[in-house]
């Protein structure tokens, strides 16, 4: 069996047979990590998503995805209030919590806004939204909101490089 030198690169196009190539190239964009929160009947409900980015300065615009294969769809699907999390490099464990349990910041300190959305202390930035937008995109939702109140703080991102957690130091 010949190895292949790590330093060359693997080609390939993407297909059925080759999902799992793809999503290890998909993974070698570092990115910083967010956790959605949003309200309903059965309590507050959270998801990890990395796919979040900036839209528009004005109006204030933000995106992110959802995948509509995900159990958690239906509570994001239609959701006009939501709040996203830029988590800090301390909260690897409440991501972690809110990846295997959607209601697991019902555990954690939480306040809830005046319209009735979960947020999450302590991290780098939170965006409370309203929904403005949603674009079907393959397996995934994109939604897109318009940033009703913002909050920030001075630390170090929680990343996400290579299925790995991390964090960037200045």
């Amino acid at each position: 069996m010949t190895m292949q030198d790590p330093n060359q690169p693997t080609t390939f196009s993407p297909d059925a047979e080759t999902s799992r190539m793809l999503r290890n190239a998909f993974g070698k964009f570092a990115t910083g990590v967010t956790v959605v929160t949003v309200p309903s009947a059965d309590g507050p409900v959270a998801i990890v998503a990395n796919s979040f980015s900036s839209v528009s300065l004005d109006p204030a615009l933000v995106l992110w995805s959802v995948d509509r294969a995900a159990r958690r769809f239906p509570y994001f699907e239609d959701a006009d209030q939501y709040a996203i999390h830029v988590l800090a490099a301390e909260q690897g464990d409440l991501c972690s919590q809110v990846a295997r349990d959607a209601h697991a910041i019902k555990g954690l300190p939480f306040t809830l806004n005046a319209d009735g959305v979960p947020l999450i202390d302590h991290c780098l930035a939170r965006f409370e939204c309203r929904r403005v937008a949603a674009h079907g995109a393959g397996d995934h939702v994109i939604i897109v909101g318009q940033v009703q109140r913002t909050e920030m703080r001075d630390g170090d991102p929680l990343t996400f490089f290579a299925g790995d957690f991390g964090k960037l130091t200045r």
